[in-house]
Parts: C-alpha cells; structure tokens; sequence
C-alpha cells in the first residue's frame, strides 16, 4: 500500500469525516426547520432553499466518492440522448446489486447537475432518521410502508405534489425493492415460476405497483424513463467501508433514455412493459460478464468541483473547535479521559480490520451464475 493509500485508511481520516458531515448535518436540519416559517408564504422559494440544502448533505458522500475515493464511472449510452441528461425530469430505474448502487445514483445525479433536487422512493421508517432522512422529508422524498392498501393512496399524493416543483430532478427507484443476494434470488424466482414470468438471473423479480404509480403521477413532467444497469470491473465487491479507505472502484454504468411515452399508461400494460425491461436487463448483464462492457459509446461525464468545495467550506468551518475541543481534553491530565480515549481510538481504529473477509466471497458468488439456475 502507498503512503497516501495508508493515509485514507487511517481511523483519524475516517473521524474527522464522519465528524464534519455529522455536525454539518444537524446545523442544515436545523435551518431546514427554520424555514418551514417560507412554506405558507411562498413554498416555491421553500423548495429552493432546502434543494441547496440537501445539496450540502448529499454530496459530501458523492464526495467521497468521486474525490477520496476516486471511483471511475464510465457511462455507455446514445450520444443522441446525452445532451438531455440533467435538461429534463427522469425516472430513474437502476439496479440494486451493491452495497453503493445509491452513491452511483447520486453520482449520476451530481454529474448532471440535479443532485439537489433529486427524488427517491423509499421506506417510510428513513424519515425520522437524523442529517438523510430528516433532509429527505424536507426535500418532499416520498415515502412508503411497502404495504400497498396503504401506500396506493399516499404515494400518489406525494408524487402528485412533485408536479409543479420547481427544481430538474432524477426520481430514483430501485424496482427491485431490496439489494440482491443469492437467497433472495432464489425465492424471487420462485414467485416468478408461479406467477408463470421468465426467470431472471442477475436481478430480483420488480415490484410494478409503485413503478406503475409513479409514471401515472408524474406523466407530462417527467420526461422520460433512464433505464441503468450498474456493474463494476473484474468482479469488484464495492462497499462504502472500501469508498471511506479510499479505495478506488471502476464503474460500468449503461444507461438508456425511454421517453415516458413509450411507457404503458395502463397499470397491467405498464407491469409487463417493466417486466420487459428487467427482461433486457439481465440480457444486458449478460453480456457485460461475457465481454467486459456494455453496448453503446462510453462517456466519462466530468466531476464537478462544488462537492469538494462544499466539504471543504464545512471542514473548515467545523474541524478547528473539534481539534481544539480533543486538545483541551488531552491536556485535562486526566488518566480515566485519556485511557478512555485511547480505548475508544484503539477499537474503532481495529473496526475495518475486523470486517469479515467472508462477507467479500459471498456477494462476489452473485456474479457466476450456475447453469442450474437459467
């Protein structure tokens, strides 16, 4: 390992990180909660503000990724349809595989110029979470319980809310509903051989309602559906603990532009068009594990500098009274504070060690699929 490469992974690195995006986090939450007093009187300008800052949150982990980390992602897709990315509202299908798939998103997003004012869909348990789920509910995320008589009725009145709001967005599903392992693979495609649809072996059968839902909610403002299938070069097992040690990952991303409407208005039509898609899909996946690539020309959309000048206005905003708060402590000459202190160093410094080498074999398994499987 290389000097800066043992630097990344050093718990004080790993510290200072967490402290600064943990105490910047509650600072934004807290504005957030000071302008709801703008909603009542002009929610448009409510909506801008707290698309900033959830800007200021949200990509301090895409800058881990694409500045600490240095992860490469190279997008395969039409150069007809690139010019349009980020000029319009999308719909934003994206497999779920590996453990940062969300970060690629964000990514994606930030790349495109509409991290802030990006959408998901996710459980509704997320939004009493502090700093991301806090963010989320005053960025208007739409939430659900995964309990579809409930959700029918309140997911669509979120989505409906997001007609008229005033900021580009991507809106990111993962149709899947959970990340892929070999069991979950394993009973999905049992649902799929009783249900009588073709078996897929890269992804999880998708849960159509809420796709279905959304594109009903949001058609005539979202202008299109990006189909995106992520993989990462020579069987790479990415894991944020790998993206905090700085660990450099190389992403395939390849993604498809379907306007929105191609897409079925019909709920029926509109499940099997997307059982169609996860269909192509894995055919696509397919293909990237025989060749090593996706079809279509490959772009590397350039990093843009606002994450990392974002980091660093909060770094240096937040870290001196943090270095001074631990100098003073270490000066107390207090031997319980300092065995104390050594004590909690020792053991979350040992945290990345102690990560089971295990863990890296299984989700690697997912790849190879056994002919027994087809």
């Amino acid at each position: 390992m290389d000097l800066i490469g043992l630097l990344k992974s050093q718990f004080l690195c790993h510290l200072v990180f967490c402290y600064v995006f943990i105490a910047s986090g509650l600072i934004i939450n807290t504005i957030q909660l000071l302008t709801l007093l703008l909603w009542p009187v002009n929610k448009q300008l409510f909506r801008k503000i707290n698309c900033r800052l959830s800007y200021c949150v949200s990509s301090q982990l895409v800058m881990l990724l694409e500045w600490w980390s240095g992860t490469e992602c190279v997008i395969h897709t039409d150069p007809q349809a690139y010019p349009k990315y980020g000029k319009e509202n999308a719909i934003v299908v994206l497999n779920h595989k590996f453990e940062i798939d969300f970060l690629c998103g964000w990514s994606l997003a930030e790349r495109f110029g509409v991290l802030g004012g990006s959408k998901v869909l996710a459980k509704k348990e997320l939004a009493y979470v502090p700093i991301i789920g806090w963010m989320w509910y005053f960025t208007e995320m739409v939430f659900c319980t995964r309990k579809w008589e409930q959700d029918r009725k309140t997911v669509s009145q979120s989505l409906l809310h997001l007609r008229d709001y005033p900021e580009k967005y991507f809106f990111l599903i993962h149709c899947e509903g959970t990340r892929f392992t070999e069991k979950k693979h394993q009973i999905s495609m049992q649902v799929a051989q009783a249900k009588g649809l073709p078996s897929l072996k890269y992804h999880l059968l998708p849960r159509t309602k809420g796709f279905a839902i959304t594109v009903r909610s949001l058609r005539n403002v979202v202008s299109a559906v990006y189909d995106c299938t992520l993989n990462f070069r020579n069987n790479e097992n990415p894991t944020l603990l790998g993206v905090l040690n700085g660990k450099k990952y190389h992403a395939d991303l390849y993604v498809r532009r379907i306007p929105l409407e191609e897409v079925p208005e019909d709920e029926d039509e509109c499940s099997a068009w997307l059982h169609k898609l996860y269909q192509e899909k894995d055919a696509f996946q397919e293909e990237y594990y025989r060749t090593g690539t996706f079809p279509e020309t490959a772009m590397v959309p350039p990093r843009r500098p606002w994450t990392l000048v974002n980091w660093l206005f909060w770094a240096s905003l937040l870290l001196y009274p943090f270095f001074r708060f631990l100098i003073n402590m270490i000066s107390s000459g207090s031997s319980l504070t300092l065995a104390s202190f050594v004590l909690v160093f020792f053991v979350a410094s040992m945290g990345p060690c102690l990560e089971a080498p295990s863990r890296g074999r299984i989700t690697n398994s997912v790849v190879p699929v056994t002919s027994s499987e087809s």
